[in-house]
């Protein structure tokens, strides 16, 4: 498939990594009605992430499987920085957790708190996710059209994805993948031949918006999810 091909519009529309900029930018372009599981995290593999979605998310996330990394970020709420007290000054930092099983990082949802480890604030954050997962199963399988939107992935990747969502999605569905290149230029198509697929190559710049204007041109939610 080609940008042409897959221009109209949706049920649902959404993210699979492999890191925040896709629901960023579908948020921004008025795309995205709900945050996804995957929507504010790292995945760097998309063959882990049709690992997970052939396992409906079991075992993801499970504290025992999470280890706390050195790095961190900000504290978000569906993308919204969250700032201490009443005075937006400095952004609540978050901690970096990792899913060792399905090698997934999150980035944004475990907030640093003083005198208090990153594991206190895990009911709550896992109660958040098993909502994310629930509504985002129970959009995938029963919408009557899909767009899936993932940035990074190779072809065998791509392959594996579709094989997995075909067994999922009783809808049509479609995937638009974006494979960043290094100091490319221009944004070029990639005639892959794999059914409901369309690659795009473009400039490695995650958040740039004329890349995302561009790819997401021509592309709409239906009335009835708007």
């Amino acid at each position: 498939m080609n940008l042409q091909d897959i221009k109209g519009s949706y049920d649902v529309i959404v993210s699979l990594g492999s890191a925040c900029n896709p629901a960023m930018l579908l948020k921004q372009h008025n795309l995205r009605r709900f945050s996804g599981p995957l929507d504010w995290c790292v995945s760097n593999s998309l063959s882990d992430v049709s690992r997970l979605l052939k396992n409906r998310f079991e075992g993801f996330m499970e504290i025992e499987n999470m280890c706390l990394l050195d790095e961190t970020n900000y504290f978000l709420n569906d993308g919204d920085p969250i700032y201490p007290g009443d005075e937006p000054t400095t952004p609540i930092k978050a901690y970096w957790v990792k899913d060792t099983y399905y090698n997934v990082i999150s980035m944004h949802d475990f907030p640093v708190l003083p005198n208090q480890d990153w594991t206190v604030t895990y009911p709550s954050y896992k109660e958040k996710l098993n909502r994310r997962i629930n509504r985002f199963l129970e959009k995938i399988t029963n919408s009557q059209s899909v767009l899936f939107v993932r940035w990074a992935a190779s072809y065998n990747q791509a392959v594996e994805l579709h094989s997995v969502l075909s067994r999922i999605v009783k809808g049509r569905f479609t995937i638009l993948i974006l494979c960043p290149v290094n100091d490319l230029q221009n944004i070029s198509e990639v005639n892959w031949g794999i059914d409901r697929v369309c690659a795009v190559e473009v400039p490695n710049k995650p958040f740039d918006n004329s890349t995302w204007e561009y790819v997401l041109n021509g592309i709409t939610l239906t009335i009835e999810n708007q």
